[in-house]
C-alpha cells in the first residue's frame, strides 16, 4: 500500500520533492505548493460547503482543464451569491434590477462574506489540518478581510516571487455558473509509485466564463491605464494559452456567456476610463474588446510579466512580453470579428436604472 506523502518524514518529503524535481524539471518549492493547493482544494469540496462554491481563475485553467503552461499559485473561489443573500435575492434572479439594489446587495455581501469565511470555511480547513497533524496555519486577510491564508512550512524556497502561502481568495457576488465537478491531482501524482498525494474534485467554472471574466479584466487595465497589484500579467498569458487550447471555438461562441459576464460586471463592477466616463462592459463583447495597452501601461505590464518569469513559474519555454502582446492582439481581433451585432453596444453603458425596482 503506498504512504501517504504527508504521512512521511520531512527528510523523506524532501527526496520525493528533489526525485519529482529531476523528473519534471520544475523547482521544488513549486511542486510543494502545489500538493498544498490541492489539500486545500480536497479540504474544501470533501466538505458540506462543496455545493455552495465553485473554483476558478487561473488555477483552474492549469490543475483542472491543463491549458496554461504556467503554476497558478492561488484559489479563487467563488460562494453561490444566492446562498450568500437569500433574503435580499427573493425569486427575481441572481441580478439586481437597479443601480440602488445592486448597491444593497454589495453592502450586504462585503459585511456577510468575511463572517461566513471566518465561521464556516476556516473552521474545515482547520479541522483537516488537525485531522491530519499538519504544521499548517490559517488566517483571515485581505482589506475587505475576503480571503484565507494557509501558512506551511516550506521544504524548498524560490526567490520569492512566489511565497510558501496558499490564499484562498472568495467572492459572492455571482452563482459560478455554468461548472461542473471535475478531478484535481497533484503534479507530482504517479511518479513515485509508492507515494499516494492528495486529490480532489471541485466544482470548476467554465472555461468560456473564465476566459470573459479575464479578458474584460484587461480590457479595464486597458481603459484605465493602470495596474491593479502584482501579478496582474498572469491574466494576459492565460488569455493566450486559452486561445491556442482546443476550448477556444466554443469560447468564441458561447455569447451567452460572454452577455452574461459584461451583465454582472455591469452590475457589481461600474468602472471609469481615464476621461470619466464609464466603462461598457456589453459594447465589449459584442465586437470592441481592446487588451493590448500602450505606452506606460504597456511598460508597467511588462516588468510585472517578467517578475512573473524570473521564479520560474513557466513550464517549457515563455513568451516574450512583445510575443505575448502579438498573441494577445489575435485574440482581440478573433473574438470581435466573431462577436454577434458588432457595433450594436455602442455608446451605451448598460448599468441597472436609478430606479428601484
Amino acid at each position: 500500500m503506498a504512504d501517504y506523502f504527508f504521512d512521511l518524514g520531512q527528510d523523506d518529503q524532501r527526496e520525493g520533492l528533489e526525485y519529482a524535481r529531476a523528473r519534471t524539471g520544475r523547482p521544488t518549492h513549486l511542486l510543494e505548493k502545489d500538493l498544498w493547493v490541492v489539500w486545500t482544494l480536497r479540504a474544501l469540496f470533501d466538505s458540506p460547503l462543496s455545493a455552495d462554491l465553485t473554483f476558478k481563475g487561473g488555477t483552474s485553467l492549469s490543475k483542472v482543464y491543463k491549458i496554461i503552461n504556467r503554476f497558478s499559485e492561488d484559489i479563487d473561489l467563488t460562494c453561490d451569491i444566492r446562498k450568500l443573500i437569500p433574503d435580499l435575492i427573493g425569486d427575481g434572479g441572481d441580478l439586481p434590477t437597479s443601480r440602488s439594489r445592486a448597491d444593497k446587495w454589495t453592502k450586504a455581501i462585503r459585511h456577510r462574506l468575511p463572517d461566513w469565511i471566518k465561521t464556516s470555511v476556516q473552521p474545515i480547513i482547520e479541522a483537516s489540518l488537525a485531522r491530519e497533524q499538519l504544521d499548517a496555519k490559517v488566517e483571515l486577510a485581505g482589506k475587505e478581510n475576503d480571503k484565507l491564508l494557509l501558512q506551511y512550512p516550506a521544504l524548498a524556497q524560490g526567490t520569492g516571487y512566489v511565497p510558501p502561502v496558499v490564499t484562498l481568495e472568495f467572492g459572492g457576488r455571482a452563482t459560478g455558473e455554468p461548472r461542473q465537478v471535475l478531478p484535481v491531482v497533484c503534479d507530482m501524482d504517479g511518479l513515485l509509485p509508492d507515494v499516494s498525494f492528495p486529490t480532489a474534485t471541485p466544482l470548476v467554472m467554465s472555461v468560456a466564463r473564465t476566459f470573459w471574466e479575464k479578458a474584460t479584466a484587461a480590457h479595464v487595465y486597458c481603459a484605465q491605464a493602470r495596474i491593479r497589484g502584482e501579478r496582474y500579467a498572469r491574466h494576459w498569458h492565460d488569455l493566450a494559452a486559452i486561445a491556442r487550447s482546443p476550448y477556444f471555438a466554443s469560447v468564441v461562441t458561447d455569447h451567452a456567456v460572454a452577455s452574461a459576464v459584461a451583465r454582472h460586471k455591469s452590475c457589481f463592477f461600474i468602472e471609469k476610463d481615464t476621461e470619466g466616463a464609464v466603462i461598457n462592459y456589453l459594447r465589449a463583447t459584442q465586437g470592441h474588446l481592446r487588451i493590448v495597452p500602450e505606452g506606460h501601461p504597456r511598460e508597467a505590464l511588462a516588468e510585472d510579466y517578467a517578475a512573473m518569469l524570473a521564479d520560474d513559474v513557466m513550464i517549457g519555454d515563455a513568451l516574450s512580453f512583445d510575443q505575448l502582446m502579438q498573441a494577445c492582439a489575435e485574440v482581440a481581433a478573433q473574438v470581435n470579428k466573431a462577436a454577434p451585432g458588432r457595433g450594436a453596444a455602442d455608446g451605451l453603458e448598460h448599468r441597472p436604472s436609478t430606479a428601484e425596482a
